[in-house]
């Protein structure tokens, strides 16, 4: 199927109150696992690109894999920048094939913020493709996102609205209590709702918003990595009921990079630790890209997108 208006994505999930999983893509495993699970299940599917994963993978190859995913399912697929960071970075993806962009500025202050997520909502604008910004800061770790705990600021309300004003951004990252990363919350996580109802109800109607950091940390993946060499003692995310309550709001967008690495690496793991001797990629590869779909499935039943495709 060929790629799908984001908007259009979120203006029925703003209606029939569910999310869309929003999921960080790095080879083709990844890439393979996720849509698999999506067609399976009828879902609408983002694939989302950090500055990281385009180093690392390059964009032409990205794009490549997308382009053919899209070649093996009907359902609607978009490929979106996850962090940019800068203009050039934004203006880069953009004219090279991606449909939907994010730029956070959300380390800067408001007005530079304003300035920069505007300059670049002009340009994507003018070449047809719709921008997230993010305003808030969320704690954690994410490629070169890194924001220490006690940095984390909640987004104010009345700041929500006189940036979705001047900047004209069309969906908004919103920081109400989520985390970035595997070491996530010291404490049990909580999510302010109370906030995020304020925000909703002071942006204009059913305007789109995003939660980042939404990984739940799955248990079993984290004991499985644990199990096969790994030390990510205290590990916890985001209760799925909370993010289930969430996208009952105008969460549209839910942000998932954590649970599919640990999957990924938790089979690859356990993949190596039953056979030792093993050195075709295809073996270890292969279970850890079963574990991406079973995982995606698991994500994209909470979120409520199940059937929503078409």
């Amino acid at each position: 199927m060929p790629d799908k208006n984001i908007l259009d994505i979120f203006k029925r999930a703003n209606k029939e109150r569910f999310a869309v999983g929003a999921f960080n893509v790095n080879n083709m495993e990844i890439i393979q696992g996720i849509v698999d699970a999506a067609t399976e299940l009828e879902a609408p599917l983002i694939l989302q690109v950090s500055a990281g994963a385009r180093k690392y993978a390059r964009q032409e190859y990205l794009i490549k894999l997308v382009e053919a995913a899209r070649m093996t399912t009907d359902i609607p697929i978009v490929l979106h920048l996850d962090h940019g960071d800068t203009f050039e970075l934004c203006k880069s993806v953009i004219d090279g094939g991606f449909n939907s962009v994010m730029i956070d500025g959300s380390k800067y202050s408001l007005e530079e913020n304003i300035a920069l997520t505007k300059k670049v909502v002009e340009y994507a604008h003018d070449h047809g493709i719709p921008v997230e910004a993010e305003l808030g800061k969320l704690a954690g770790v994410e490629d070169d996102v890194n924001v220490a705990e006690k940095d984390a600021v909640y987004t104010d309300p009345q700041e929500a609205k006189e940036f979705v004003e001047r900047t004209g951004c069309d969906f908004l990252a919103v920081a109400i209590g989520t985390s970035h990363g595997a070491y996530k919350f010291k404490t049990e996580p909580k999510l302010n709702f109370e906030r995020l109802k304020e925000i909703q109800e002071i942006l204009p109607e059913d305007y789109p918003l995003v939660l980042h950091g939404a990984s739940t940390v799955i248990p079993e993946f984290v004991d499985l990595c644990n199990e096969y060499g790994g030390e990510l003692k205290g590990t916890r995310g985001v209760p799925e009921e909370m993010i289930k309550h969430a996208a009952g709001m105008n969460v549209v967008k839910v942000n998932i990079d954590t649970d599919l690495r640990l999957a990924m690496t938790g089979n690859i793991r356990k993949a190596f630790h039953d056979n030792p001797g093993n050195f075709d990629p295809r073996k270890y590869l292969g279970p850890a890209r079963e574990a991406i779909k079973q995982m995606v499935m698991r994500k994209i039943k909470i979120l409520g997108c199940d059937g929503k495709a078409f």
